[in-house]
Formats: C-alpha cells, structure tokens, sequence
C-alpha cells in the first residue's frame, strides 16, 4: 500500500483518522542510528507503527522494531511527543491519517538485522550521514531532538 506524507500543505486531504504510534531512535555501540527504508513510500524513517490494543506505548516502540527489524531493543529514555496537526498521511486504501507519534530512545539487547515487508533496506547510519539520505521533514525533527541531547524531551 503506498503512502504519501503531507505537511503544512494546503491541498493536503482531509483526515479521517486519528492514529496512536511509537518511534525509536535505537543506537548501536558506535552512536550510529538505526533507520529503515519504507517500502510504502522508499523514503529512510525510523523504525516504528501503530499501536495496538494490547500494547503499551513503550511495548509497542518494542514490538515495531522487532517486526520491522529483527532487533529486540529496551526503552532507555523519550526522545519527545509528535502531534502536529499539520503532519497528514494518506494512504493508498483511502486512508488519511493524523498521527500522534511518541518517540523513545532504545538500545539493541539481542537479535539479528532482518528485513521485513515493510523496508527495503535497514542500516545504522552515522549522525553525519543522515543530511544526505531522503526523509520526510518530520523524521529529521525527531532525529534532530535527539542529537541534541536535550534534558527534557520535545512536547509537540
């Protein structure tokens, strides 16, 4: 299914859902950051989905990158809060959503790298590499708040 992103776009369409979803920055032993390349869209992202029912949001961070990575990982800290209302996702089913996105920071406990359906590509990427790979505005401003090292995470 594809998905194109919007953001502050006058022409994007309207919502018809509200989703609850869970992010994570997730740093191997060397600080380069775990990314993913969507398959829905062939842009580079953080791995991460929606929430389900029998998920907290931590357990879902958790669960998202194990499906979508191999990895299993332990929550470490929160990178920050993502609601802006400006940010729509449209799906190609029909589907327009508006996400609410909280982004944790984690650390790889054991698993193997493993594609999934949902990526084409994984790698750990180096801070000073993430300027030259193609991603939507709002994967850059959770990458961002957690490069700088913030005392207190980002509520937006």
């Amino acid at each position: 299914m594809a998905r194109t992103e919007f953001y502050d776009d006058p022409n994007a369409p309207e919502p018809n859902s509200l989703v609850v979803a869970a992010s994570a920055v997730v740093c191997d032993d060397q600080g380069r950051i775990l990314l993913q390349r969507r398959t829905d869209n062939g842009l580079w992202a953080l791995p991460g989905g929606g929430m389900e029912m029998t998920d907290s949001l931590p357990g879902c961070a958790v669960r998202e990158v194990k499906e979508e990575t191999g990895l299993d990982i332990e929550i470490t800290g929160l990178v920050g809060t993502y609601t802006d209302p400006r940010h729509v996702i449209a799906y190609s089913d029909g589907e327009v959503r508006r996400q609410f996105n909280v982004c944790f920071l984690a650390r790889v406990t054991g698993g193997s790298l493993a594609i999934s359906d949902e990526s084409t590509e994984l790698r750990f990427v180096a801070p000073a590499e993430l300027a030259g790979l193609d991603m939507h505005h709002t994967q850059r401003l959770r990458l961002a708040h957690y490069m700088e090292g913030r005392i207190a995470p980002y509520l937006g």
